[in-house]
């Protein structure tokens, strides 16, 4: 009885740190107060620890041989694995989702295309959820478990990387050309053609905000290491 009430703690306090992590309330790089959270969350350090573990194992927290544990940072390294994950991963599920989708996966995309905004810094943390819901729509019509659980793990991250991007230079750029293929994606897979949905859904993720912002924090490192090497 007692391991399920941790185990219960342990996925509650699992589910809330990621959260927090994901959506940037603790900032990446930023050292852990276990008790504190431990305190905010009306728990014992017990299964805040099991969670930090968890989180631990996907990469998103940082552990050292103090215990000392920290969010884990970001860099150019992993928004460039990610979105060549979401390049290998997506257009298929996407081409799927054309041959598989059923009137109630369409009416479920229909709804979240008609929700969209560019994701810009005016529209900012709505754009992003919205944005996610319609990718999501889509790639849950493929009815692939497998497929799902990956991109829901990549969106995951990749959202933290999403959030840079609304404070670069062009976050206040208008994205016209990335909101139409939303709805180009969207008339391609109600039509059942999956070659021309997933090549798209290609173009679309290559010159995505995740793309941008790859794009910047490699130039960005890169300019951090020369200043580094002048410096020595």
């Amino acid at each position: 009885m007692t391991t399920n009430v941790f185990s219960s703690k342990g996925s509650m306090a699992y589910s809330e740190l990621r959260r927090l992590i994901l959506s940037g309330g603790l900032t990446p790089g930023s050292r852990i107060s276990q008790y504190e959270l431990a305190d905010s969350m009306q728990m014992s350090i017990t299964p805040l620890r099991e969670a930090i573990r968890r989180l631990a194992s996907e990469g998103l927290i940082v552990m050292d041989t103090h215990r000392d544990s920290r969010v884990a940072s970001m860099s150019a390294a992993e928004a460039r694995e990610l979105l060549e994950v979401r390049l290998s991963l997506e257009p298929s599920a996407t081409e799927l989702a054309a041959a598989r989708r059923t009137d109630a996966d369409i009416a479920a995309m229909r709804a979240a295309a008609e929700k969209l905004l560019p994701v810009t810094r005016v529209w900012g943390e709505d754009a992003i959820t919205v944005h996610r819901d319609f990718h999501r729509a889509v790639y849950t019509a493929s009815h692939n478990a497998t497929f799902i659980k990956l991109l829901d793990d990549l969106w995951d991250k990749s959202d933290r990387y999403r959030r840079i991007g609304l404070e670069l230079p062009s976050g206040d750029e208008p994205r016209t050309i990335d909101l139409n293929q939303h709805h180009q994606i969207l008339e391609l897979v109600i039509a059942g053609d999956g070659p021309g949905a997933a090549d798209l859904a290609r173009t679309h993720i290559a010159n995505s905000l995740t793309a941008s912002v790859t794009g910047a924090l490699e130039e960005r490192e890169t300019v951090q290491s020369v200043s580094l090497e002048k410096t020595a």
